[in-house]
């Protein structure tokens, strides 16, 4: 049965010119180019209410919305609860289950799947779909706030590993700029700069430690102060490490458009070595929202991490 669920997207400023079939590959993809323009064709996409074509030109401010339709994809609900009290919960989920409804995405999401367990929840330190390891949820709206002024003010610590390309010898501090990268085929792809460039700019801090090397990669410790869209995949790809598995900051972004396509080919999973990104939440660090106590989580990398 079809989703009653109605999604809205609004295009934003990097997004002025781009094709309205690409960007519902790109923003939304679960399904691939060629099914998005059957959707436009069978005028199941309003573009600002109204139907429309597959090579229009989006502008900023424009609205695309539609009705799912058929099945959700399909998820493997692969988490484990590590911690559980009255006010939250400490999660350590895989590298495929998405967090929270988006797209396709409604019942198929771990925010979905612990409401029915524990009603309404909240998920705080939000992971990409392809991204695995620790999240908060907190259980009541007081614990939520709590805990997302935690994270806003750099009061939560986070850490992460990374498997990248190259060699990375010794530490090294990223601060600087996470922007729109205008020469990318991906449009959505962000570039680090040292210096801020246009007014778009976010400030972004994030320190790299090199844990081992090993067949050309090396395993990175990553530790974010602040918490930007893509930001330690950007970072590392900018400063010349592009990440495994990665295919959109990996080293040929032109797989992330062969994947919207529904075209990889055996040579792209060559050269991802991993079906998904080689990022993991292996550390969280926070203070409980109603007694203060310090609380510290890890998380071993999982199973489908390369070893090296």
């Amino acid at each position: 049965m079809a989703s009653e669920r109605i999604i809205r997207s609004i295009a934003g400023p990097g997004d002025d010119g781009a094709r309205l079939d690409l960007w519902l590959a790109g923003r939304f993809p679960y399904l691939s180019r060629a099914r998005w323009q059957e959707e436009i064709r069978e005028e199941r996409i309003l573009l600002n209410g109204a139907k429309t074509r597959c090579s229009r030109v989006l502008r900023a401010g424009d609205t695309v919305a539609f009705q799912p339709s058929g099945e959700e994809p399909p998820v493997v609900f692969d988490y484990r609860i590590i911690h559980e009290d009255a006010e939250l919960l400490v999660v350590d989920k895989g590298g495929g289950l998405p967090c929270h409804p988006a797209g396709a995405f409604f019942k198929n999401t771990l925010w979905y799947d612990l409401s029915q367990t524990y009603g309404q929840v909240s998920v705080i330190n939000r992971l990409d779909r392809e991204t695995s390891g620790l999240l908060i949820v907190a259980r009541n709206s007081s614990a939520a706030a709590a805990l997302s002024a935690q994270l806003q003010d750099g009061g939560m610590e986070k850490t992460y590993h990374a498997l990248v390309y190259g060699e990375m010898n010794s530490p090294m501090v990223a601060e600087g700029y996470l922007s729109g990268d205008p020469s990318a085929a991906v449009r959505k792809k962000r570039v680090f700069s040292r210096k801020k460039g246009d007014g778009e700019a976010e400030y972004a801090f994030t320190e790299f430690i090199p844990v081992r090397q090993a067949d050309g990669m090396t395993l990175v410790l990553a530790k974010p102060r602040t918490g930007r869209l893509h930001q330690i995949r950007a970072t590392l790809c900018s400063l010349g490490y592009p990440m495994v598995g990665d295919k959109i900051y990996g080293p040929d972004e032109t797989c992330y458009l062969r994947f919207l396509d529904d075209a990889l080919t055996d040579e792209d999973r060559a050269v991802l070595r991993m079906p998904r990104q080689a990022l993991h939440a292996s550390g969280l660090v926070f203070n409980h929202p109603s007694s203060g106590a310090k609380m510290v989580f890890e998380s071993p990398l999982p199973d489908d991490f390369i070893v090296i």
